[in-house]
């Protein structure tokens, strides 16, 4: 038996039966990352040492009878953007080659409080800038279904390790849909969870307002446990939701899913912008096949409106810009980061380092975040966007008055190749039916939902602020329904 494609769960129940202990579980993905990620690049940087000692731990307090955390013994890969106490956090580039933290960050305290087992730090797009993973400074990493082609992006080391069964969870970090995306391209489960109930205490902020730490699983199940372990009040994040009384983010899913349950009576919208948009025709084909699975087992679908959505991606792309520009003025090489070697005047010295250290893309995003908030265009660029992202958290208020769940593809197109998207502008387009969920503050959910072409296919499923119950009972109903060949 290869114990690396075990689920999360069944890994749990094997550790608690004392059937195989946790050391011979993370020996077990250590040697498979050693046999394969050569290829893959999902991961920067491993910590093998520290992990061992982590497995021996919660064996121990197996052995003893203790308590032992919702995560206990699972191997978990973490997005390089997070940070972590004595292992080197670059954010895929070269402006943070050798950061050590000092600190973790909320998220990580929280896995190692719940007795998960971290592996290393994963691979990502440079300062989770990318729909591709091809601008990291440590390399692609391919997608393990088919090596020629991307994972996704920003998270797609993320993604990669969960589907080549080299960690069984993974955290990532989505600020316009980048770990539903790669979750979509790599044929795993990824949930961005609502703006504010997951701590970013210690993730290198890309955008504030839109950035949010979220999951990855190889089903619903599992990235439910994963998300259930980090969640929760932050004192250090101001942005920290605390939860009031009677709201309900999880709800409560018993040891054995019957897929039959969770649809009924659910009420289901579909965006005619979204559907009446070009998307590959075999994608199409293939959420409306799920789309009558959802129905059959008891769902009420509907078409609905969502008049400002073709708005999304420009007001998403000058508000993130606008945040970059001023997150990253901080990577100077005298504050922090990379400091060049050759200058002779103060001005050289941030020229030189910010010039060397940044890769194009991350050059391209401050350049255009910098123009939306210059003196005389702010107003014409950033606060309109500002105004049209209010318009659309309007139309999904008055959506979620009457449905539970919307959905959607989760990107227009199918994973494409290394260097066949070079245009910048296509390329943000594979985050077109993810973006309006970061500027309103949702929370969504991509799932597998079968493969066209040898390649495979995500839905997404949109839910109201802190109402994850909700899409984790349409992806358990959803995945059983596909599973069970309905």
């Amino acid at each position: 038996m290869d114990i690396t494609k075990l689920s999360a769960f069944e890994m749990k129940k094997k550790l608690h039966q004392k059937e195989i202990t946790s050391r011979e579980l993370i020996e077990a993905h250590f040697n498979k990352i050693e046999e394969i990620d050569g290829n893959i690049n999902a991961f920067i940087t491993l910590d093998k040492t520290e992990a061992l000692k982590s497995a021996d731990k919660v064996d121990e307090k197996i052995r003893n009878g203790e308590r032992v955390g919702l995560l206990g013994g699972i191997p978990i890969g973490v997005k390089d953007n997070i940070m972590t106490k004595g292992i080197r956090t670059t954010c895929g580039s070269k402006m943070l080659e050798n950061f050590i933290p000092p600190y973790n960050a909320t998220i990580v305290n929280r896995i190692k409080e719940a007795d998960g087992i971290i592996m290393g730090k994963t691979n990502m797009d440079e300062f989770a800038m990318g729909s591709s993973t091809e601008t990291s400074y440590f390399g692609n990493t391919k997608n393990p279904i088919d090596t020629e082609r991307v994972p996704g992006g920003s998270s797609g080391g993320s993604a990669a390790a969960v589907k080549a069964c080299e960690v069984a969870l993974s955290l990532g970090t989505d600020t316009g849909g980048s770990i539903r995306q790669p979750a979509s391209y790599c044929d795993v489960v990824g949930i961005k969870p609502t703006y504010g109930i997951v701590s970013r205490y210690g993730v290198v902020s890309m955008a504030n307002t839109l950035d949010q730490v979220g999951v990855f699983g190889r089903d619903v199940r599992d990235a439910v446990l994963m998300l259930s372990s980090i969640t929760g009040y932050d004192e250090k994040d101001s942005t920290s939701f605390k939860n009031p009384e009677g709201t309900i983010i999880f709800g409560s899913f018993p040891e054995e899913i019957d897929y039959n349950n969770y649809l009924k009576g659910m009420k289901v919208g579909l965006p005619k912008e979204i559907f009446g948009n070009e998307i590959d025709i075999r994608i199409k084909d293939q959420i409306t096949k799920s789309i009558n699975i959802i129905e059959a087992l008891g769902a009420e679908i509907e078409e609905i409106s969502l008049p400002h959505l073709e708005y999304s991606l420009a007001a998403y792309y000058i508000i993130s810009t606008s945040e970059v520009s001023s997150n990253l003025a901080r990577f100077d090489g005298v504050r922090y980061g990379y400091r060049a070697k050759e200058y002779n005047t103060l001005d050289e010295l941030y020229i030189n380092s910010r010039s060397e250290a940044f890769g194009e893309e991350v050059k391209r995003r401050i350049m255009l975040g910098t123009y939306s908030l210059s003196s005389g265009y702010a107003d014409e660029h950033y606060k309109k966007a500002l105004k049209v992202r209010t318009l659309i958290k309007n139309d999904f208020d008055k959506a979620f008055s009457k449905y539970d769940v919307i959905l959607s593809p989760t990107s227009p197109v199918l994973p494409f190749k290394f260097g066949e998207i070079k245009d910048p502008l296509s390329m943000y387009m594979a985050d077109l039916f993810t973006v309006p969920v970061n500027l309103a503050g949702l929370c969504a959910m991509s799932i597998p939902c079968g493969y066209v072409d040898n390649l495979p296919v995500g839905i997404q499923l949109i839910g109201d602020k802190y109402k994850e119950a909700n899409i984790f009972k349409a992806g358990l109903g959803l995945e059983g329904g596909l599973k069970n060949g309905l």
